[in-house]
């Protein structure tokens, strides 16, 4: 079974002919080159594979696509607002090595301690939420200038500095 990451999702339809905007936190400019298909989440849990026919980056937030089979703005625009998601190993492929999503699967560090990997990135304005599996339960880690001590990209590691209870909270 794949394991998919959420990367982003539809925000418009562009033309006539079916084309799609995504908006993405891929960290960079990409276009989807080598990329057979995307999974689009029609509902929750669902993911249909859909196969791409072309794509262009639009800025480095946006891409255009073209999918197979959508070849009309209204058929397109059925998928507004849609989640969109990548098997693991294309995501990885695609990922900005700077960027906040490309710290998914890292392990978090806290004290010389592995409390969990990351499962979920969610972007902020004034910090970045890392969000892990803690004795069972979902908990939420915060990365900004006062918890985070550094990030070793070859380990995959994030070394953070808690702040006294919060893991308690999760407990």
């Amino acid at each position: 079974m794949n394991n998919y990451v959420h990367i982003g999702k539809i925000v418009a339809t562009f033309g006539v002919d079916g084309t799609i905007i995504l908006t993405h936190a891929l960290g960079k400019k990409v276009q989807l080159k080598g990329i057979e298909a995307v999974f689009i989440e029609m509902t929750k849990g669902s993911q249909l594979p859909y196969f791409v026919i072309e794509s262009k980056a639009k800025s480095t937030e946006e891409i255009y696509i073209k999918l197979e089979g959508i070849n009309t703005k209204e058929a397109a625009h059925r998928f507004i607002g849609k989640p969109i998601l990548l098997t693991e190993e294309d995501f990885r492929k695609l990922a900005g090595k700077q960027s906040a999503i490309a710290m998914l699967g890292y392990s978090i560090i806290n004290e010389k301690e592995n409390i969990g990997a990351v499962t979920e990135v969610i972007e902020q304005p004034h910090q970045i939420l890392l969000t892990i599996d803690y004795k069972g339960n979902e908990a939420y880690i915060p990365l900004h200038e006062e918890s985070l001590q550094k990030i070793d990209h070859k380990k995959k590691e994030i070394h953070v500095i808690l702040p006294e209870g919060l893991l308690e909270l999760y407990s």
